[in-house]
C-alpha cells in the first residue's frame, strides 16, 4: 500500500497526507527505492516509469481509507534530482500528472523542494 502519512498532518481537504521524500535521490534507480520505500509499494513493483504510474493510480495500493478520503502526495526533497537529471525529473512529473488524472482521488503536488531529512527535529 502507499505509505503511511509518518506524522505529517492531514491537509484541510481531509485527504491522507503520504510524503514521498527525494532527498539524497541523483538517478532513476534510486528515485525507484525511494517511492517503493516512501509509497510502501508492494514488492512485485516494477521499478519502471510504467509501474510507478500504474502503482499511484491504483486506489487498492493506497494507505486504508485513501480510497474514501483522497490521497495527497507530497514531494519532498526533489530539487537536486531535477537539477543532475532533468531530464528523468521531466517524465517523473509527467508520471505524477498522469497517475493524478487516472486516480480518482489522488494529488500529487511539489514541495519547497527540501528535504524532510535537512529540516531540524521538531518537538513532538
Amino acid at each position: 500500500m502507499l505509505g503511511e502519512s509518518r506524522g505529517v498532518p492531514e491537509d484541510p481537504a481531509g485527504r491522507i497526507v503520504v510524503v514521498l521524500d527525494l532527498g539524497g535521490v541523483t538517478d532513476k534507480a534510486a528515485l525507484m527505492d525511494r517511492c517503493a520505500r516512501d509509497l510502501a509499494l508492494p514488492d512485485w513493483f516494477g521499478r519502471n516509469w510504467d509501474a510507478l504510474a500504474d502503482s499511484m493510480a491504483d486506489p487498492a495500493l493506497w494507505p486504508e481509507g485513501a480510497g474514501e478520503r483522497g490521497l495527497l502526495v507530497v514531494v519532498q526533497g526533489w530539487r537536486k534530482y531535477a537539477e543532475t537529471r532533468p531530464e528523468e525529473w521531466q517524465v517523473a512529473e509527467e508520471i505524477f500528472a498522469e497517475a493524478t488524472d487516472r486516480g480518482p482521488g489522488l494529488f500529487v503536488t511539489l514541495g519547497l523542494g527540501e528535504s524532510s531529512e535537512s529540516l531540524p527535529d521538531q518537538p513532538g
